[in-house]
């Protein structure tokens, strides 16, 4: 069966203002609106419309995280994925050990396509996709504006600094995606309920033989600073005085 797997990540809604702990330990979730990571959604609905040109038979998705990533899995099947699959764990989650247990699970669907976002909002990290490149040994293109599928090969348009880049790369690959690719479809009632009755496998990060490790922690965390009144200058004099006295020059 010519199956996609599609990884989606929860994080804190892309309209919500994010607040630092009193502390600096962290950044407020609770209460907070939680949501699949834009550009994952973007990857969902890649899939979906590849599903839909006939050229795969299923879309799973993927997630790791709390019990309460399962809300976003019912998302992504209300937007039309057959299948999920929740890797269970409350441990911080590295891209590392998210392409790890990502590489588990292709072993476990053997998908002709691996789709992700090419990075979460709320790390900026954009490095799991690499590496699960990497650990599975197979071709990437990231950074997809366009995908077009044809037989065993994908034709990948990616946005590099200098402008536009094409890539063939042979299937299966890990394409991740870009901002411009599409525009996720809205989720409908009828789909909501539908996605209710779709299955929803749980794993246990243990199970996969995926140790989360922390490789990286952070020792606190601070708001951006406030942005200060500005000043109008009349003399270039004048300009490199005020910078100056702020320390700028």
């Amino acid at each position: 069966m010519k199956r996609i797997l599609v990884a989606i990540k929860r994080v804190v809604d892309y309209n919500v203002r994010v607040r630092v702990k009193p502390d600096g330990s962290g950044v407020v979730t609770d209460g907070v609106k939680m949501s699949i990571n834009p550009f994952d959604e973007i990857a969902l609905e890649e899939a979906l419309r590849i599903k839909e040109k006939g050229q795969a038979e299923e879309v799973v998705v993927a997630t790791i995280g709390p019990a309460d990533c399962q809300q976003q899995l019912r998302t992504a099947l209300a937007m039309g994925a057959d299948r999920a699959l929740h890797v269970q764990t409350d441990a911080a989650i590295e891209p590392l050990t998210a392409a790890r247990v990502l590489r588990k699970l292709l072993d476990k669907e053997t998908p002709v396509l691996a789709i992700l976002g090419k990075q979460a909002i709320d790390d900026d990290a954009n490095q799991t996709g690499q590496m699960l490149a990497a650990l599975w040994d197979r071709p990437q293109a990231t950074f997809a504006s366009k995908v077009e599928i044809s037989g065993d090969k994908a034709v990948v348009t990616r946005e590099v600094d200098a402008g536009l880049e094409t890539l063939e790369v042979d299937l299966p690959a890990v394409i991740t995606t870009d901002l411009r690719l599409n525009e996720p479809r809205y989720v409908k009632l009828p789909d909501i309920m539908k996605a209710k009755k779709k299955p929803l496998e749980i794993l246990d990060l243990g199970s996969l033989g995926v140790e989360a490790k922390e490789r990286v922690r952070a020792l606190k965390y601070e708001p951006p600073a406030g942005r200060t009144r500005g000043i109008m200058v009349k003399t270039p004099e004048e300009l490199v005085a005020a910078l100056k006295q702020k320390g700028l020059a």
